[in-house]
């Protein structure tokens, strides 16, 4: 960002011109905490005969490795199971065995595609895609040889369900300019849509509905994985060392997601912000299944609570921006933040005076709980990251203020960064221990393409679905209503050009996630950016899951935390 617009968004330098908006606090009545001391009150006890799952559980996890060795000279039979471990969510298991295996595939690519010439469309865009998800820089012209003399998909493919599905999948994974995944997802999405249409209710047909939905590179990555085990369990051909590993993984992986609920709720309690601060959403569960969905790994269960802290703040701080605080307030507590200072609480509103302190106290023990990590830098960016925030709220309560819509480019500029993945990015990485270098950290305070398209994603979605309730309560113009206002267009198809560019902005994330190493950004880095734009996509596609946290949410929150798969 120029040095221009970054010294804008220092509240000392603006004006404060008079506006019949200016000083009046708002009301949302938003929905109230649907969980109370639920997460508190429950203890959570440990699995029966914990010992002998886990003993069970690496035996299992042996097995596997075994097969992922012995597969090596059946070529077809491996990708199939690399897919299966994935999507079971147990690659993090087997990362090392997975690269090695893709890396050989990879290496002898090139033989592969021209010796193989009659492989099915299913195998090809199996093999397309894993090699993509693993960050191989490889050609679409392969899907080349099933069209037809104009370009289009060969109607034989229909036929092929499976096939269907794998090349729909695969598109997924497209980067601007290549027409052929654009064609791939046009003739896949209509065809599978007509054979869900003509459905019995087979697993099949209930995997192609989620896909439709959530395809594989986009979804919620333990989300998509229990609805994958089930829709495994129910195929004839499923391995059952496989289907039981994973199983008891997610229950075992759930069995420590309540744990940690329980000791984040218990800060909460204590923390009483509700108590003083009633006009902000009450949201610290919604809030953890955003550090889940970033990393659900066990390793990053420090991760996950420190996430959930922040992400709570930010809540709160989003709606005193947005909803509670009268403009003079903001610029005090802008500058409060900015300062980064005990001394700047005497100069607040008693209600800021007990945010500001929960947001530097929280920060501190944050600091204590990562000193384990040699990293003493990270806390410097995690405050750097938090005052850009403040300063970008406060961009947009100026608008507010003054009445102002601005274009819909200018907007994102600013909207990517309060859709808050520029915080909760580097946030993510206090909990990550030594893979997070400063070189991580500059790479995401440098803006990168896949950081700038995740927030685009985020603005757009969360806009779409909840601009109109945010402008009956009084709010600065969403994306809607900067495009219809700027284009002077009807809300629907305003609505349709911002979804193009939600996909334009997964094409560069995909183009960036792929054009770079593992050497340059690491996948942990990388993933975490990636996963914010998938919890986009499953907090905000119908609905804002967020706020009205009663429905799709609550059901996403009890299959991810609470309801074990039966062995």
């Amino acid at each position: 960002m120029s040095s221009q617009i970054s010294s804008l968004l220092l509240p000392q330098q603006m004006s404060a011109s008079p506006s019949i908006n200016g000083d009046a606090r708002r009301s949302a009545n938003f929905p109230p905490n649907i969980w109370g001391d639920y997460f508190l009150s429950n203890t959570f006890q440990t699995m029966e005969m914990e010992n002998e799952v886990e003993k069970k559980v690496e035996e299992m996890k042996e097995e596997v490795r075994k097969m992922l060795i012995t597969c090596v000279e059946k070529p077809f039979e491996q990708l199939i199971l690399i897919d299966s471990i994935q999507q079971l969510g147990l690659a993090y298991h087997f990362e090392i065995e997975i690269k090695e295996a893709l890396d050989d595939v990879y290496m002898n690519y090139n033989n592969l595609i021209t010796s193989e010439s009659n492989e099915d469309i299913h195998i090809v865009s199996l093999r397309f895609r894993l090699l993509r998800q693993q960050r191989y820089s490889i050609s679409c012209d392969i899907f080349n040889k099933f069209t037809d003399d104009e370009g289009n998909f060969k109607e034989t493919l229909t036929k092929d369900v499976k096939g269907m599905l794998s090349l729909y999948q695969a598109s997924h994974m497209r980067m601007h300019g290549e027409e052929i995944l654009e064609r791939a997802f046009a003739f896949t999405t209509t065809n599978l849509r007509a054979a869900i249409n003509n459905s019995n209710g087979s697993h099949e047909d209930r995997e192609i509905s989620y896909a439709l939905k959530w395809p594989f590179f986009k979804a919620m990555p333990r989300l998509a994985s229990r609805n994958y085990i089930s829709s495994y369990e129910e195929d004839p051909l499923h391995n059952p060392t496989l289907l039981c590993f994973a199983k008891l993984d997610y229950n075992c992986l759930q069995k420590l997601y309540q744990k940690e609920l329980h000791e984040i709720s218990r800060w909460w309690k204590e923390l009483k912000l509700m108590e003083k601060l009633s006009f902000a959403r009450d949201r610290c569960v919604e809030c953890y299944i955003w550090a889940l969905g970033i990393y659900f790994e066990p390793k990053y269960s420090l991760g996950r609570t420190v996430v959930t802290k922040v992400v709570v703040l930010t809540s709160i701080m989003d709606d005193i921006y947005d909803l509670h605080a009268t403009f003079e307030e903001l610029q005090l507590l802008t500058h409060a933040i900015e300062r980064w200072d005990d001394t700047c609480i005497k100069g607040l509103p008693e209600y800021m005076k007990i945010y500001y302190e929960a947001l530097l106290d929280t920060y501190k023990g944050i600091e204590q709980d990562i000193s384990k990590y040699d990293n003493p830098y990270a806390i410097h960016y995690a405050k750097e990251a938090m005052k850009r925030q403040a300063r970008y709220y406060f961009f947009e309560a100026k608008w507010y203020k003054e009445e102002y819509t601005p274009t819909i480019e200018e907007y994102l500029r600013i909207g990517r960064v309060t859709a808050c993945y520029s915080l909760f990015s580097p946030i993510s990485f206090l909990g990550m221990g030594n893979v997070a270098s400063t070189e991580a950290f500059e790479w995401i305070e440098s803006d990168p393409k896949a950081l700038v398209g995740s927030g685009v994603i985020g603005r757009i979605m969360n806009d779409i679905v909840s601009h109109k309730f945010e402008q009956e309560r009084g709010h600065v113009a969403s994306a809607v209503e900067c495009y219809m206002i700027q284009y002077n267009v009807p809300e629907k198809e305003a609505r349709q050009e911002l979804e193009k560019q939600v996909t334009n902005a997964w094409k560069d994330i995909i183009e960036d996630y792929i054009k770079s190493t593992e050497n340059d950004v690491p996948n942990t880095i990388f993933k975490s950016v990636l996963n914010l734009a998938r919890l986009s996509d499953t907090f905000y596609k119908d609905e804002d899951g967020y706020t009205c946290s009663g429905g799709e949410t609550k059901r996403m929150i009890i299959s991810l935390v609470l309801d074990p798969l039966p062995i």
